[in-house]
């Protein structure tokens, strides 16, 4: 390889079909021993035994503990109707509670927020409430009209700041995007913020490696957050006692312990990376091989990301340092990080660009709201690139009644999936979309990794998918803006990717079944966990 990774920048030719062969390569589980494995599941099982045993022993010694059991999940039925739920977890929950009413209401009560993620809110609420003082106003920034409400949005739901003054640069493949970090990176001289789900050992992970020890031996202060459950048996723990060797502070993210807990299902999916609070990049792409066509695990991997400067790098790096203090447990002046932003672009933006955040640190969920204004306010076209199509209903009648209305949607989905299971629902919602008239794009002997949605008025590229998981039980991260330059680049990318894809999902004589209805309708019952 050359210095850089894609050499001639091969990356910009899409695939063909007899390119290739579609290879899969096992990733997992190479860094973690057996016996420590083993050991781990044995902790579990135990775990679960003793919960077994107990209650198996409960029913035999209480007689009336039917009545009650059946008594409790009907309140927690009840609870689960005035909540504030979407509909198909509603429903789940409700099946559940009413077929396993002698222990439904256990696992209800376990699963609530205010029983296992207490103490994170609570702690979460601390950051925010100390940090307020951070975010900006920009009250003279002019806002145009189309996308108001989207700004006015992000601002009540988590007090998202739009900026001007910014210059912004897109990337159509993780290799593009890579070449330009790491030629930024070389030009640290402050700090350097990176924080993704997977962080795996492998080329790239090793290029970084080389430009970071030497940064950090130069007295760049560097911060690394990997999340836990997205880099385990990717990131070795040889690797991460080099990073602190090396004096990088490096912190794992909701770490999985051998502990039976339903805040596991918490995960941090965001994608930054800040420098010197001059360069800020943000995206769909992980710091991974296969993210640079490095292995091939699932055909060609279709990923984007965008190069952010200017005042809006704020913005990016106060969402960092908020999940920072959570990680660490620890408060500190953000000045130093803030005040080093860099507004002075060549060739700054007129138009306006919120940089958000969403997880459960905030009480809406922005994500969701962003995607559901864009949607709503678009009256030309909606195009969305996603790897999966897990929404909730309003976000189906939506996307059907925009298509209806005459609005061009179009929705671009892996070829090839990474998650089996996962695949089967989003075809059976691209179907229902079909229907409805919105054009479905499949890309062949690809996974499509890219999380965009671009309208005539704006654009959100980010980490956020369209399923209930990004929508409630992560942290994710993305930036709004309606830079036309970002636009027209993005708009390119969906024009170039189009004639790569099969244009509608086929649908043959068992989808309109009875029985294929009702598996569907089950595997949906699941789709808040997917």
């Amino acid at each position: 390889m050359s210095d850089k990774l894609s050499g001639k920048r091969s990356e910009t030719v899409k695939p063909k079909s007899s390119d290739y062969k579609v290879v899969k390569i096992r990733t997992e589980g190479r860094s973690a021993t057996f016996s420590r494995k083993f050991f781990i599941y044995i902790l579990i099982v135990l775990q679960l035994g003793i919960l077994l045993f107990l209650y198996l022993r409960f029913l035999l010694v209480f007689r009336v503990y039917m009545a009650v059991a059946m008594v409790l999940s009907l309140v927690c039925c009840v609870h689960v109707i005035s909540s504030d739920k979407d509909g198909q977890t509603k429903a789940g929950w409700l099946l559940f509670l009413l077929i396993g009413f002698t222990f439904g209401f256990i696992v209800y009560a376990m699963s609530m927020e205010t029983v296992f993620y207490y103490s994170a809110r609570k702690n979460y609420d601390k950051i925010l409430s100390q940090t307020r003082k951070y975010e900006k106003e920009n009250k003279e920034l002019e806002i145009p009209e189309n996308i108001a409400p989207d700004v006015k949005f992000l601002k009540s739901a988590g007090g998202f700041t739009p900026y001007g003054d910014t210059q912004m640069q897109y990337f159509s493949s993780g290799t593009l995007l890579y070449d330009d970090v790491l030629e930024r990176l070389e030009t640290a001289q402050k700090f350097i913020f990176i924080e993704y789900f997977i962080i795996a050992d492998g080329v790239l992970l090793n290029r970084f490696c080389d430009i970071l020890f030497k940064k950090a031996a130069e007295g760049v202060d560097v911060r690394i957050i990997a999340d836990s459950m997205g880099s385990r048996g990717l990131l070795s723990y040889k690797t991460v006692k080099k990073f602190r060797q090396a004096g990088i502070k490096f912190c794992s993210y909701n770490r999985i312990l051998p502990v039976f807990t339903f805040a596991l299902n918490l995960r941090d999916h965001r994608k930054i990376i800040v420098i010197d609070g001059k360069t800020a990049y943000v995206g769909g792409s992980n710091l991974a091989d296969e993210y640079i066509n490095e292995k091939r695990m699932h055909g060609y991997w279709k990923d984007t990301g965008l190069r952010v400067e200017g005042s809006a790098v704020y913005g990016i790096s106060l969402i960092f340092l908020r999940q920072w203090s959570y990680c660490t447990r620890k408060t500190e002046d953000y000045s130093p990080f803030l005040n080093a932003t860099d507004t002075t672009v060549k060739n700054p933006s007129s138009c306006v660009t919120v940089p958000y955040a969403d997880g459960k640190d905030y009480r809406k969920s922005t994500g969701k709201g962003v995607y559901g204004n864009m949607m709503s306010g678009a009256r030309q076209k909606i195009y969305i690139m996603t790897p999966y199509l897990i929404p909730d209903d309003e976000t189906m009648n939506v996307l059907a009644t925009k298509a209806l209305s005459g609005v061009d949607v179009r929705i671009i989905l892996p070829g090839v999936p990474d998650k089996p299971y996962v695949y089967v629902l989003t075809l059976y919602n691209a179907r229902k979309l079909q229907e409805s008239g919105v054009k479905i794009y499949i890309m062949r002997h690809s996974f499509v990794h890219s999380k965009l949605m671009l309208t005539e008025n704006s654009v959100a590229v980010g980490s956020i998918n369209i399923d209930l998981r990004s929508y409630y039980n992560q942290f994710e991260n993305a930036v709004f803006t309606n830079d036309k330059t970002v636009m027209k680049q993005v708009g390119e990318d969906f024009s170039e990717t189009f004639p790569l894809c099969e244009p509608r999902v086929e649908t043959k004589r068992f989808h309109k079944t009875f029985l294929y209805r009702i598996g569907m309708g089950f595997v949906k019952l699941f789709s808040p966990l997917m």
